[in-house]
């Protein structure tokens, strides 16, 4: 490695916390020399070039879910009941030819680069591709765009793609910007430190450590509600001289900066985390998960036919095609999950 980062600082001088490997470790290490490349959209190269986003657009299943009231952020996980019908949104996506999807290209086992086949694949993969089958007859006409955790919702919001699939919970904050279809896992925020004594969980010991969170995670939200101590904010958070050092844009530059000795812990999905210590044998899961989560498939607010659709789609994939891929991609690391969450239904 360079003795200077590409943005002109000076690299810490603190050896990593474990050797680097198998391919994971390489990649986190090429992430941590790269960072400022994770800022913008980029196509990648699946099923199209992808290089203009979708236009924007406006705008009865089978299965058992649970009914709860309207709007209620008591439960907003809650969507809209699953239809097959087209609309506006569906129209548009038919008429392109192609669905475009935000996905990461970074998390082990969700979506993530096969160096090896050189294709993106994973859980969230494959649910896209199952979402594209179904609205235009192929898996292959869809377009992959990478996006950062912090551009989940502005890629959306501007039309750069129309769905967004990409390990992102559902909460009563981002019901209010993005429409969210169905649960289609369960998860819980979880501390990823190194091997041995030290750092318990998400609790005391992490006072005086600096932890390292995604910005705009759910994560990031619970250390602001009670960091224990911890030291998880950039000076100048958020503006143009942020560092990217705590608060990262995406959330497997933190495993780089763990690796790297540059922050004591990471806090972050269970479900990712469990794919970052397959990664790397010198970290691991501690505690318990303090939360309960649940991931969605998000689309632009209004367009309520494409997020019936999904629906739609996520009653028959809960029903063989979910398991498939839970068993392939996220059993081996994510071991005693019997199954998707149950649909709730505004």
């Amino acid at each position: 490695m360079p003795g200077r980062r590409p943005d002109g600082r000076a690299r810490s001088t603190r050896r990593p916390l474990g050797r680097l490997r198998g391919w994971g470790g390489v990649a986190a290490m090429a992430v941590a020399c790269g960072l400022t490349a994770s800022l913008t959209l980029l196509p990648l190269a699946h099923g199209g070039r992808g290089d203009s986003g979708p236009p924007e657009v406006t705008g009865p299943g089978v299965g058992t879910g649970v009914h709860v009231k309207a709007d209620s952020c008591e439960n907003p996980e809650a969507s809209l009941r699953p239809s097959g019908a087209d609309g506006p949104s569906i129209d548009a996506i038919k008429a392109r030819g192609k669905l475009v999807v935000g996905v990461d290209q970074n998390s082990f086992r969700w979506g993530y680069r096969n160096p090896d086949k050189r294709v993106i694949e994973g859980f969230d993969i494959d649910l896209a591709k199952a979402i594209a089958k179904d609205i235009l007859g192929s898996e292959e006409h869809i377009i992959f765009r990478a996006i950062p955790t912090n551009q989940r919702i502005a890629a959306l919001e501007s039309g750069k793609v129309d769905l967004v699939v990409r390990t992102m919970t559902i909460n009563c904050k981002r019901i209010q910007q993005v429409a969210f279809s169905t649960a289609y896992f369960q998860a819980g925020q979880q501390v990823l430190a190194p091997k041995g004594p030290g750092i318990t969980g998400y609790d005391s010991s992490l006072n005086g450590k600096r932890v390292c969170t995604a910005e705009g995670s759910t994560a990031y939200e619970a250390l602001e509600k009670n960091p224990f101590g911890a030291v998880f904010q950039d000076e100048h958070d958020g503006t143009k001289d942020d560092k990217d050092l705590l608060t990262v844009p995406n959330q497997l530059d933190c495993l780089a900066r763990l690796q790297l000795g540059e922050v004591d812990a990471v806090v972050t999905d269970n479900a990712l985390a469990a794919g970052q210590a397959a990664q790397d044998p010198a970290v691991e899961l501690k505690g318990e998960p303090f939360t309960t989560e649940y991931y969605g498939v998000a689309a632009k607010l209004g367009n309520d036919d494409l997020v019936r659709r999904v629906n739609q789609i996520l009653v028959q994939y809960r029903q063989g095609a979910w398991t498939k891929a839970y068993d392939k991609w996220l059993k081996a690391d994510l071991p005693g999950i019997s199954g998707p969450p149950a649909p709730k239904y505004k």
